[in-house]
């Protein structure tokens, strides 16, 4: 009797290097998804967890590479790649490279990585490691250079977090994520600047936090209008922007409270 029911693609092995804290999330996600996974990193002894959960260890990463088609860099910086895969093989391999680096890097890399016999594409993370293999968590990841790989890995690659293509370019990955961690490294700038206000007010620090955190929610869908043909800056009155930049500054001084950030934000505002 023909066999009616529909086959399934069994997981698909890959490599991993670097086993940070963002490389054991995406470790773990991959190992309970039932990825047949290598591992590598510099201090063998973060292996043991993932080595119990099923995780091949590689004594180098040369070793690591070559057990696997795929495989995924997920290191300290850019300099640390080039370390790792210097006496790796790395023809045939698609190398996926999910380090935080800058566009130049990124292309610089992809170029190297071409020039290897490797087929690259760039990745950067959009999340922590507690949102890594979590549903619904809002982790993603941004993806640039080689469509081929990207397409041909989908799947592998979903596994963790969700995936977003930007463009055959292989900076463009990186520029994409450096740009929305500005974002983020100056709003939590501005919070240490907003305690640093009302740390001597007799304030309750906790109340202040979440007074804090409603506030820039409520805010931070309006950054979205600073991609349209009329940014919010230039819909105000000069005079009003100055008037109140200049509150910022008057209360900062105050408070006691070093005014270089108010300084750069409005510098950056006003395209100084």
């Amino acid at each position: 009797m023909p066999d009616n029911t529909t086959a399934s693609t069994s997981p698909a092995p890959l490599t991993l290097l670097g086993l940070g804290s963002m490389g054991a999330a995406f470790a773990r996600t991959w190992l309970a998804a039932g990825h047949p996974l290598t591992v590598w990193n510099r201090s063998p002894g973060r292996t043991a967890e993932l080595a119990a959960a099923g995780a091949r260890v590689a004594a180098t990463a040369a070793e690591a590479v070559a057990a696997s088609p795929l495989v995924v860099a997920c290191l300290m910086d850019d300099a640390s790649v080039r370390e790792a895969l210097a006496d790796a093989d790395l023809t045939g391999k698609d190398l996926v490279d999910l380090t935080t680096s800058t566009p130049g890097e990124s292309r610089a890399r992809a170029t190297w990585a071409e020039g290897r016999g490797a087929r690259f594409l760039d990745g950067g993370i959009m999340a922590v490691p507690p949102m890594v293999g979590v549903p619904e968590s809002g982790a993603y990841v941004f993806y640039s250079g080689s469509q081929e790989v990207f397409d041909a890995h989908r799947e592998t690659l979903t596994v963790p977090t969700d995936a977003r293509f930007v463009g055959g370019e292989p900076g463009a990955a990186a520029l994409h994520d450096v740009a929305l961690l500005s974002a983020m490294t100056a709003m939590f700038a501005g919070a240490r600047h907003a305690f640093a206000l009302v740390e001597n007010a007799g304030i309750d620090r906790k109340e202040f936090g979440a007074l804090l955190a409603g506030w820039l929610t409520a805010m931070a869908p309006h950054t979205a209008l600073f991609g349209e043909d009329v940014p919010p800056e230039d819909a105000t009155s000069p005079a009003v922007v100055a008037a109140g930049d200049a509150a910022l500054l008057r209360t900062a001084r105050e408070q006691g409270v070093d005014t270089a950030l108010l300084i750069a934000a409005a510098g950056a505002v006003n395209g100084v």
